[in-house]
């Protein structure tokens, strides 16, 4: 695990961190790590790749990152080799007003020199066609929501950022980087800020304001999208296990996270 990824992530969220061999990872942020890179050729029209072990076969389908659980035993080491092994848990298909729709979970641990540092479960859910409530019309707010939450962060999404994040993750979803893809195919108003952008935020604000209790767990789920240009209010509380979440104006809740400590 080269430094080079963190120090990219590092710059992508402006952390001011800075890494080198033997410095610990924080919590998530292997997700700059393991990358998969499938030949261009194999990519769907939405960016995605268009086949693959885990994906179901529905028609037409929409990937959306739903949530997920981080377990850590002790954080992931730079410069040290890792290694991941991934299998398929929980899939269950239902039927909705737009269509069929597959709940996917999918199971990582992660080792160093033979140890399970972590154990990370991810939630997709796999949608056929879409929702009647989709519309590039959406309301969109235009201010911060009031909040009296102990750590506050403001955050708004740049495109700019946005395509950094997407490279640096290999995340070629097009609702990322492609605006009138993400307008005129998926009925979104902007383009849409990345799931995993939104967690990281939460729990570098735990790990900012809390920096001698590692994280040991981290529970996320992401409510609603956000869209670039749209300010949104990252808050928490401390605690043994702070309850933090992405708002916007008024009171919209776009993700969630409960962070625990060791």
């Amino acid at each position: 695990m080269p430094p080079e990824p963190a120090r990219a992530l590092a710059a992508v969220l402006d952390t001011g961190d800075g890494f080198a061999a033997g410095d610990e990872l924080p919590a998530l942020w292997h997700w700059a790590y393991f990358l998969s890179w499938p030949p261009h050729g194999e990519l769907g029209d939405d960016g995605h790749p268009a086949a693959g072990h885990f994906l179901p076969p529905l028609p037409d389908r929409r990937r959306m990152f739903a949530g997920g659980r981080l377990t850590t035993t002790r954080p992931l080491t730079v410069g040290v080799p890792a290694e991941r092994t991934q299998t398929l848990g929980a899939v269950a298909v239902k039927t909705g007003r737009s269509g069929e729709m597959a709940f996917v979970t999918v199971r990582s641990e992660y080792r160093q020199g033979g140890d399970v540092r972590l154990i990370e479960e991810q939630d997709y859910v796999y949608r056929s066609g879409e929702s009647a409530a989709k519309t590039p019309e959406v309301p969109r707010p235009h201010r911060l929501p009031a909040s009296d939450a102990a750590w506050q962060q403001p955050f708004t999404g740049d495109p700019v950022r946005l395509f950094r994040f997407s490279a640096l993750t290999a995340n070629s979803h097009r609702i990322h980087y492609d605006a009138p893809y993400a307008r005129e195919v998926e009925s979104y108003p902007d383009l849409v800020v990345h799931g995993p952008m939104l967690v990281l935020r939460m729990t570098e604000l735990a790990r900012h304001r809390t920096p001698d209790r590692p994280v040991s767990s981290v529970d996320y789920k992401l409510r609603r999208p956000v869209f670039a240009g749209d300010p949104v209010l990252v808050v928490g509380d401390p605690a043994d296990e702070a309850e933090l979440s992405v708002r916007s104006h008024p009171d919209a809740v776009h993700a969630q996270a409960a962070v625990r400590f060791g």
